[in-house]
C-alpha cells in the first residue's frame, strides 16, 4: 500500500513538473511570432507578380511602398516575439528589461512608419491613420516611462487600455477601408463620413474602458468574496494539523518512556 502511494505521489510530481514547464512558456511571444509570420505570408501573397522592391526601368523606382511598410511592421512583430521567447525560455535568467526595451523600440519604429505611411493619404484613410498614430504615440510614452517605473499599477492599467484600443481600432479600420458593412466604400469628399470616423473612435474608447472596468470589478469582487473563505479554511485546518502533530509527539514520548522502564527492569533483574 505504501509503495502504491509513493508511486502515485511521484507520478503527480512528474505531471506537475510538466505542467509547470508548459506554464513557463512565453505564449505571448509565440503568439507574436505566429501572427507576424502569418501576416508576412499574407502580405506577400496579396501582391500579384510578387513583392518587388524596384522596377527594371531607367531610372529605377521603388515599388509598393505601403506594402513594404506593412511588411516591416509585421517583421517587427515577429522579432519582438522572438525576443520574448528568448528572454523567458532560452536565457539562463529572464531579462524583463530586454523585453520592455525591445517593445519600446518596436513602437518607436512603428510610429515612424505610420507617420510616413499617411504621406499620400487623404479623407477617411488619413483620419483613420491619424487616430491610430495618436494611440501608438501614447503607448510609446507609457512604455518609455515604464522603463524607469516598472510594476506601477496605474501605468499597467493605462498600457492595457491602450493596447485594447489599438487592437479594436485596427479591426475597425480594416472593415472601414477594405470590407465596409454597407458594401459601399466610404466617401472621402463627404464630411459626415470623416466625422463618423472620430465618433466610432470615441465609441471604441468608451467600450474598451467599460470592458476594462468590468474585468477589474469582477476580479475585485471575486478576490474579496473568496479571500475570507480561504482564510477560514486555513484557520480550520491549522488546529487539526497542530492537534495531529501534538498527539503524535505524545505517542512518541510514551513509547520512549515505556522503553526506558523495560530497560530499567531488565537491569534490575540482571543485577545480583
Amino acid at each position: 500500500m505504501l509503495s502504491l502511494l509513493l508511486d502515485f505521489h511521484l507520478q503527480m510530481l512528474k505531471n506537475k513538473g510538466r505542467w509547470a514547464r508548459l506554464w513557463k512558456l512565453s505564449y505571448r511571444g509565440l503568439l507574436k511570432m505566429v501572427t507576424g509570420s502569418l501576416l508576412i505570408a499574407y502580405e506577400i501573397s496579396c501582391v500579384t507578380g510578387g513583392l518587388k522592391l524596384m522596377n527594371r526601368e531607367l531610372p529605377p523606382r521603388f515599388m509598393y511602398p505601403k506594402q513594404w511598410q506593412h511588411l516591416t511592421m509585421f517583421i517587427l512583430l515577429s522579432l519582438n516575439g522572438c525576443v520574448d521567447v528568448t528572454s523567458k525560455n532560452l536565457l539562463p535568467q529572464r531579462c524583463v528589461l530586454l523585453e520592455k526595451g525591445t517593445l519600446v523600440l518596436t513602437f518607436y519604429v512603428l510610429l515612424l512608419l505610420l507617420v510616413s505611411h499617411v504621406q499620400d493619404s487623404s479623407g477617411v484613410e488619413l483620419q483613420i491613420h491619424s487616430l491610430l498614430i495618436l494611440v501608438v504615440f501614447l503607448l510609446m510614452l507609457v512604455l518609455t516611462v515604464e522603463l524607469w517605473a516598472p510594476d506601477t499599477s496605474y501605468l499597467l492599467m493605462i498600457e492595457t487600455f491602450l493596447f485594447l484600443l489599438m487592437g479594436s481600432w485596427l479591426i475597425q479600420a480594416a472593415f472601414i477601408l477594405y470590407r465596409p458593412v454597407t458594401g459601399y466604400p466610404w466617401q472621402d469628399d463627404d464630411i459626415s463620413d470623416i466625422m463618423f470616423i472620430t465618433t466610432f473612435f470615441c465609441w471604441h474608447l468608451m467600450i474598451n474602458a467599460l470592458c476594462l472596468l468590468g474585468i477589474y470589478g469582477v476580479s475585485f469582487f471575486w478576490h474579496h468574496c473568496h479571500s475570507p473563505n480561504l482564510k477560514l479554511m486555513v484557520t480550520k485546518e491549522a488546529p487539526y494539523a497542530t492537534s495531529t502533530v501534538g498527539s503524535l509527539y505524545k505517542l512518541l514520548q510514551e513509547g520512549e518512556q515505556a522503553e526506558k522502564e523495560e530497560q530499567a527492569l531488565l537491569l534490575s533483574k540482571s543485577s545480583p
